[in-house]
């Protein structure tokens, strides 16, 4: 039986998804929760690898037993050996043709950014923080030029193990509430870093340090030199996965994160 597990978690606490010898990685906390649970080790899958300080509000994972367990008591059960900066927020069962990286044709992300001129102890790692005022108009002319299909090298990691640059970035917004930017990014897929580096472009031009067709050039160079740097993980959420219909995978739960109102108007 192939079980999916809708997560939500604090990534300031961990070194990213991926397991690591270390164990202080997302991915190890869910396992040795479910091999608490189970009694057998469990090892899953993940929608997409998050890095060292980056959230999730609907990341999606999945995993194959044989024990015949009701989809809350995955839920209860598992979360009881948790920390409590992971929570497992729904689970049910999956066809085995289900994936949750393969069978995903989308990922939207969020990034959460306070603009004030004194930092917040109380948004640490929960927020991107900049004390300079930002032209808004200014990032939103530049973000024109990126969605579309596109090399995205001029935003990639040196680290990334996609096995090509070319991804599909379906929408850019921005939005400001009160002291807060709030940004969305939806694609088919993304670049190790990629959030971030078009983040720290795009704060660029909100600055003034470069016009806004100097993002096109950018992308259009394919060289990583070329871009601001890498933006500070804080403010950034995985917001939600795309799936076919037909898998009937549960959304996000939007309500515990409460700046995220912002877009549920649009669902």
């Amino acid at each position: 039986m192939r079980i999916a597990l809708g997560l939500q978690y604090d990534g300031a606490a961990f070194c990213g998804w991926q397991s690591q010898p270390h164990g202080r990685t997302v991915q190890d906390a869910l396992e040795a929760a479910l091999r608490e649970f189970a009694c057998v080790p469990l090892p899953t899958t993940v929608a997409g690898r998050t890095d060292t300080g980056v959230h999730a509000l609907g990341q999606v994972a999945h995993f194959d037993t044989s024990l015949d367990r009701a989809p809350f008591s995955w839920v209860r059960g598992v979360n009881a050996f948790l920390p409590p900066t992971v929570a497992v927020q729904w689970a049910q069962p999956m066809p085995d043709d289900f994936h949750a990286r393969f069978s995903a044709f989308e990922r939207t992300y969020y990034y959460v950014l306070y603009v004030h001129a004194v930092r917040s102890p109380m948004l640490a790692g929960r927020a991107g923080w900049i004390h300079t005022q930002l032209d808004i108009d200014a990032m939103r002319e530049a973000a024109q030029c990126l969605t579309g299909e596109h090399d995205f090298s001029a935003f990639r990691s040196s680290e990334c193990q996609a096995k090509t640059p070319v991804k599909h970035l379906y929408q850019i917004d921005i939005r400001a509430q009160g002291d807060f930017l709030h940004f969305r990014f939806r694609a088919n897929a993304f670049l190790h870093h990629m959030v971030r580096n078009l983040m720290g472009c795009l704060v660029a031009v909100g600055r003034g340090r470069y016009p806004p067709h100097w993002l096109a050039d950018v992308l259009k160079s394919r060289d990583r030199t070329q871009a601001a740097p890498t933006f500070a993980p804080d403010g950034l959420y995985l917001a939600c996965v795309g799936y076919p219909a037909k898998f009937a995978v549960p959304g996000p739960n939007m309500r515990s994160a409460p700046w995220s109102a912002v877009w549920q108007e649009e669902g």
